[in-house]
């Protein structure tokens, strides 16, 4: 059996209040041709399909005509989707019975019997392989948020919670499998251990306090499709427990790397080889500085004039980062006067300032600090600091990481 791994995608995703639409559909159209060329039995997107709970209807579109083009072009094709912390749950699964008679499976939350008991039976999706016969399971586990996970049956630690819900849905797995039938998971979840990309990865719950072990996917898994950490990467250096990271760069700190889809090749139970497909970047992003003014000014200029025969969509987004000794007001004039007739698209100026001063909106080491570049928990232990003079405690963290979660989840009700 073959498998394609991808996750992340952030339809619908503004990249400092430019939309990244064209971006998102070079990468679609690229993974309609790997499909067509290389016939993977499933694809598996391990959430995050969207960058917010409530997408634009364009990034909608993008889905499902993607799902239908690959569905044409490939009917046999078997495509599973979860959702992430980033996507509503209930709208991942709202068309899912027309997605169904594509061989699409989306599943967005986990559901609880009337006994107490988890509903794996909905989270365990057969895959056929090429002639048809059964030859995996997919564990599909959802991004788990606490009010899924705990309560009168789990208890109220969201960890335990978790690994609850693994042992479970492993154990129905393991029941309702045949000799030689592989079960694959896919899961969108912050694994410890895993490598961050700054700017990019909005916490699950509070810092690290999320991170799940790599022992919940035991050995009767053969391969672990993860979602949640925009950088490829092996879970604790093993084979089988993978991020396949994003498709395009979400922020300038993801320009570093190149971005990727796996492919993967078992052999009954045996995982047999996992191969990057390395995915062409349709734009660029460029960073220039940090670096003082007059140097940052001398580097705009060298930078290429607009081709006019060029498509526009294709130039850079481009972030600029200045050293400062003092205040210049008209910084963003003398940055844009630079880049006239440039062939480039400046989507951000960040300004840093020398030295330890403290200044209105720099953080303790002087440099200037955005609100887009703070999550919610950072803004709130900021905001108490400067009310109360002391560092908010632990559990007044935890108290505030479940008020954030219940707001999240009235905003996905539709």
């Amino acid at each position: 059996m073959r498998l394609f791994h991808t996750s992340d995608w952030h339809l619908g995703q503004n990249l400092h209040g430019q939309e990244r639409d064209f971006e998102h559909a070079c990468f679609l159209d690229w993974l309609l041709r790997q499909l067509a060329q290389h016939t993977p039995d499933v694809l598996l997107i391990a959430g995050d399909i969207f960058d917010t709970v409530n997408p634009p209807v364009k990034a909608q579109e993008r889905l499902y005509d993607f799902i239908v083009n690959a569905h044409e072009q490939q009917p046999l094709l078997t495509i599973v989707m979860i959702a992430g912390n980033h996507d509503s749950g209930s709208r991942i699964e709202l068309p899912a019975p027309l997605m169904r008679r594509l061989r699409t499976h989306a599943l967005g939350r986990v559901l609880w019997l009337d006994d107490g008991q988890l509903d794996a039976e909905r989270l365990l999706i057969p895959l056929p392989d090429a002639s048809g016969e059964i030859a995996g399971w997919c564990l599909a586990l959802p991004f788990l948020r606490p009010a899924e996970v705990t309560g009168a049956q789990l208890g109220d630690n969201y960890l335990r919670g978790i690994g609850q819900v693994h042992e479970w849905l492993i154990a129905a797995a393991n029941a309702k499998r045949q000799k030689g039938q592989a079960l694959i998971a896919i899961s969108h979840a912050h694994m410890a251990g895993g490598s961050v990309s700054e700017d990019s990865e909005r916490s699950l719950i509070i810092g690290n306090a999320e991170a799940l072990p790599a022992s919940l996917f035991g050995p009767s898994i053969s391969y672990v499709a993860l979602g949640h950490l925009h950088k490829p990467q092996k879970v604790n250096g093993e084979e089988r427990i993978r991020y396949c990271g994003s498709p395009i760069p979400l922020s300038f700190s993801e320009i570093g790397y190149q971005h990727q889809i796996l492919d993967i090749e078992l052999d009954g139970e045996t995982l047999v080889s996992v191969e990057p497909r390395l995915i062409p970047r349709a734009v660029n992003l460029q960073r220039l500085g940090p670096a003082p003014l007059a140097e940052v000014l001398g580097q705009l200029a060298e930078l290429p004039n607009i081709d006019l025969l060029a498509d526009i969509q294709r130039q850079p987004w481009l972030e600029v980062r200045v050293r400062l000794d003092e205040p210049q007001p008209d910084l963003r004039q003398q940055v844009e006067t630079a880049l006239q007739g440039k062939a480039v698209r400046l989507v951000r100026i960040a300004a840093e300032y020398a030295g330890n001063g403290s200044r209105e909106g720099a953080d303790d080491a002087g440099q200037l600090i955005e609100l887009d570049q703070l999550t919610p928990q950072e803004l709130f232990s900021r905001a108490w600091k400067e009310n109360y003079g002391s560092e908010v405690d632990e559990q007044t963290l935890k108290d505030f990481a479940v008020l954030l979660q219940d707001v999240q989840l009235e905003s996905e009700q539709p």
